[in-house]
């Protein structure tokens, strides 16, 4: 059977108090002092025997002990003046059968000095704290403007231009293109132009979260609500995009199941939280992006037709980088310029072979293969001129396209612009080209397969399993 504290030796505790609370008095109900040990009676000046039995507002000066024990509400960390000081109280009520009976208080700090004392000593978590803080806030602000949109050709400035329109409303908007076109740029943007702009901007990829998980990453959970969940619960992405915007990259690999909620939420503006009951209301917008063609998948009953309609009140098409090659080179040169003062290497510039062979490029990465590319070209570079030898393999050795006056006639010209295989097997040939295809996806995609996945638009699965056929590593 346990024991309680009352099998404790009586001698004890004082010692107890005295090592738990330096300076402790209580009061009964009308604020009589029924206890008050010795550190807090030299505190005040007085001693244990001429402060019992007194109301301890004539004890204990500027003390609101008696209007605790009567009202039964705590005051913690309350700042009160005495003997010419500061000190820091808390005052706790005490019940007996559930019946108000009287009040304990204790002093933190006698005084200011040793406020001070103690401060300094958690200083430094302190400091840690605001650090984190900070960096969080930070985070969950918007990085980029419509001045970080480069580019001039008709499709994009369109396409640019209408972000800037919608992005003073609270309307969701769908972006769509391929990936590595800058979708989360053009996130970033609409954000920091809106009104939400001092609000969160809270971005969340659907793909790259296991279905397990997104449940309570989008929503939150409540404590308990299944095994490894942190105390006390977790707040969603919702909930901290409140008054913001949330930026759900990669929808349309967002699982069926989800769908649904996903659609309860942006119809009711509010969430509820995985294990919880109450409804937390959530004032959000909402701009999805996705690489998909949300459309068929609609039609093939892999997307929610209701959801996609409630995401797409505003569509916005962002070209990919082979249909505005007249940006290339103003997009070249704004990613050297930051890639410089990463690198500490500045005035980078292009030879005119180089400008030729990007121009040449079909650029299925887009504008992230763009950015590899000269990335890795400053890593080899020596001077500050990127020349043809310091272009990827897979960029120096592809065919260039005749010119105009070196075609005899159409037969020719389909002859010059098709790749030359030997004659074989129509199999065998089509898997060449297969392979050709995952390598240059590869290439493009700095070894990364998911992103090579995405770039060839298979799944993951299927792009592991022809890897493995061609032994591919």
């Amino acid at each position: 059977m346990a024991r309680g504290f009352e099998s404790v030796p009586y001698s004890w505790h004082e010692q107890i108090i005295n090592l738990l609370a330096e300076r402790v008095v209580i009061v009964d109900r009308e604020g009589i002092i029924l206890y008050i040990n010795e550190p807090y009676s030299e505190f005040i000046g007085t001693t244990v025997e001429k402060a019992l039995g007194r109301p301890v507002q004539d004890v204990i000066e500027n003390s609101r002990m008696h209007i605790v024990a009567k009202a039964g509400e705590a005051e913690l960390a309350a700042v009160q003046p005495i003997n010419g000081s500061e000190m820091i109280a808390n005052r706790y009520p005490l019940y007996e059968n559930g019946e108000l009976a009287g009040a304990m208080g204790t002093v933190m700090f006698r005084s200011p000095e040793e406020w001070r004392m103690y401060k300094s000593k958690i200083q430094f978590l302190v400091d840690e704290l605001k650090y984190y803080q900070t960096k969080v806030q930070r985070d969950l602000k918007s990085k980029y403007s419509f001045n970080d949109l480069i580019g001039m050709s008709p499709a994009f400035l369109a396409a640019k231009k209408l972000a800037e329109r919608v992005s003073t409303s609270h309307s969701s908007v769908l972006l769509m293109g391929e990936s590595g076109t800058g979708k989360e740029l053009f996130a970033h943007a609409i954000h920091h132009n809106s009104i939400r702009f001092s609000a969160p901007f809270v971005a969340i990829n659907c793909a790259s979260i296991p279905e397990n998980l997104l449940e309570s990453v989008l929503y939150g959970y409540e404590d308990g609500a299944f095994t490894g969940a942190k105390k006390g619960g977790k707040m969603g992405q919702f909930e901290i995009a409140d008054g913001g915007t949330l930026f759900l990259d990669e929808i349309g690999d967002m699982p069926l199941s989800m769908q649904s909620k996903l659609l309860r939420v942006l119809q009711e503006k509010e969430v509820q939280r995985v294990g919880g009951s109450k409804s937390i209301p959530v004032d959000v917008r909402i701009i999805a992006a996705t690489h998909r063609d949300l459309e068929k998948m609609v039609a093939e009953g892999e997307f929610r037709h209701d959801l996609y309609y409630r995401l797409n009140v505003i569509k916005i098409e962002i070209p990919p980088l082979r249909k505005r090659k007249e940006d290339i080179q103003l997009i070249s040169m704004s990613l050297l310029k930051k890639l410089g003062n990463r690198f500490y290497r500045k005035e980078i510039g292009l030879s005119d072979e180089v400008k030729e062979k990007l121009m040449e490029h079909a650029w299925p990465g887009n504008i992230r293969e763009l950015e590899n590319v000269l990335e890795r070209c400053i890593n080899v570079l020596d001077g500050k001129t990127i020349q043809l030898e310091h272009l990827p393999l897979y960029l120096r050795d592809q065919e260039t396209k005749p010119d105009d006056k070196n075609v005899q006639n159409p037969i020719n010209a389909d002859r010059a612009n098709t790749p030359s295989f030997p004659i074989q097997p129509l199999k065998e040939t089509l898997a060449l080209v297969e392979k050709q295809a995952i390598q240059q996806a590869l290439a493009a995609a700095e070894g990364n397969k998911m992103e090579a996945a995405k770039l060839l638009e298979i799944g993951k699965t299927s792009f592991y399993e022809k890897c493995k056929i061609y032994g591919i590593k």
